[in-house]
């Protein structure tokens, strides 16, 4: 995996966590130097994120349209490859098997169990979660619970979640007993909303805003720290990932203009405003 230019990710790392400074003012000429299309595809976490940063960087250039689709960052990174997108949306770090991408993180966001509202179980150390998940544990009495099933809900495999999931808590696909909750993040949290009985591991920053809005759901804390973007941006909370825009080894000058951008300041009050936490290395 390639990084981008050092200047670009210095500029993510000293992000600041205050408000944005204003978009810059440019010059006509300046503007319309810049045109084209731009599409982009991937991690469904990222592409909200990406499509507001990307409407921020067309008023900028008005000869530049942007097309944003969410995916899955399985997607992304194959689109990217295979030439379909521009840019791809990774909600992990790249390593070793994206040797041919070029990437450059631009935000982090955790990943979290999460249970209803109103199951009493307040906590659930790293073992207990393991074992719901490997069909090892199947009643909430067993762990401090009421006397009720433990209907336990995964994502599709080659979500970017189930990935950070199953690294951290040693739970490997093939060893997953749990049911499918399948569809975008926000309907994967209906599923949770509707049964006090289950339990579900998802995006710290989503499960905010949907707590926010009045949803029935909890997170629980991972290695005894609470699951929020406090906690993800201090560097404290272990299950963490870096949200990455990737590109082939000769991104086109569009895309590497729109990449960089998104290296600076300029977007920082859009990464704080959905929840997510400013790249800090």
């Amino acid at each position: 995996m390639k990084n981008w230019t050092c200047a670009a990710l210095l500029a993510a790392a000293i992000m600041s966590l205050g408000a944005a400074e204003p978009a810059p003012t440019r010059s006509r000429g300046a503007a319309e130097a810049l045109q084209g299309r731009l599409t982009i595809a991937g991690s469904n976490t990222m592409a909200p994120l990406v499509a507001a940063i990307a409407k921020r960087f067309q008023a900028l250039h008005p000869g530049v349209v942007i097309e944003v689709r969410a995916g899955g960052s399985a997607r992304g990174l194959e689109d990217v490859r295979r030439g379909r997108v521009d840019v791809g949306l990774v909600s992990r770090a790249l390593g070793a098997p994206e040797h041919d991408i070029r990437g450059l993180p631009i935000a982090r966001d955790g990943v979290a169990v999460a249970v209803h509202r109103d199951n009493p179980v307040r906590t659930l150390d790293d073992a207990q979660v393991a074992d719901i998940y490997t069909g090892k544990l199947a009643n909430w009495k067993q762990v401090g619970g009421r006397d009720a099933p433990i209907v336990a809900y995964r994502a599709e495999g080659w979500r970017a979640s189930s990935e950070l999931f199953a690294s951290y808590f040693q739970v490997p696909g093939d060893a997953m007993k749990a049911r499918p909750a399948q569809g975008e993040a926000a309907a994967r949290l209906k599923t949770l909303e509707q049964s006090p009985d289950a339990i579900l591991y998802t995006s710290v920053s989503l499960a905010e805003r949907a707590i926010e809005a009045g949803a029935p759901i909890r997170l629980l804390p991972a290695g005894g720290v609470a699951a929020t973007s406090r906690n993800i941006r201090n560097g404290n909370f272990p299950i963490s990932r870096a949200l990455t825009l990737a590109t082939g080894e000769r991104p086109s000058a569009l895309a590497k203009a729109f990449i960089e951008y998104c290296g600076t300041s300029q977007i920082t009050d859009l990464v704080v405003g959905h929840d997510f936490v400013p790249y800090l290395d």
